[in-house]
């Protein structure tokens, strides 16, 4: 069995951000064991998991993508949309889209430093369209 949950995320601004309460809030009850596909239908953000006690992490991450695919590279040519636009891509593809976790004693079964993260590419990426799949 299993059903799936369609929604969007607030808009943020450029970097990572801790968005596990507000997918638990989204998705409602879980079953006792199962799994929770989460899906971003964009190709500018990403998801990821990550630690979720130290915010120097992800500020590190945030410089480290930054420094990784600079913005204004030479040569790209995909530069129409604004200077992060293919960049965002490039990073998006690194991160990824979907993420997998189980569920165990109707909880998600992540590490006790573990979050569920936006990567938010852009600057103005606006709303982020989320598919939450739940499978019992």
């Amino acid at each position: 069995m299993s059903r799936q949950v369609e929604f969007s995320l607030p808009e943020y601004p450029y970097g990572f951000h801790l968005i596990t309460p507000h997918i638990l809030n989204e998705i409602g009850k879980l079953p006792e064991t199962g799994l929770l596909n989460l899906f971003i239908k964009h190709t500018s953000a990403g998801l990821t998991i990550n630690e979720n006690a130290d915010s120097t992490v992800l500020s590190d991450f945030k410089t480290f993508f930054s420094d990784w695919v600079p913005e204004n590279y030479p040569k790209f040519r995909h530069t129409y949309e604004g200077a992060d636009d293919m960049p965002a891509h490039i990073k998006a593809s690194i991160v990824g889209q979907s993420l997998t976790i189980p569920i165990t004693n109707g909880r998600l079964n992540l590490g006790i430093w573990q979050g569920i993260y936006l990567c938010e590419f852009r600057y103005a990426g606006g709303r982020r369209n989320m598919v939450a799949t739940i499978i019992q």
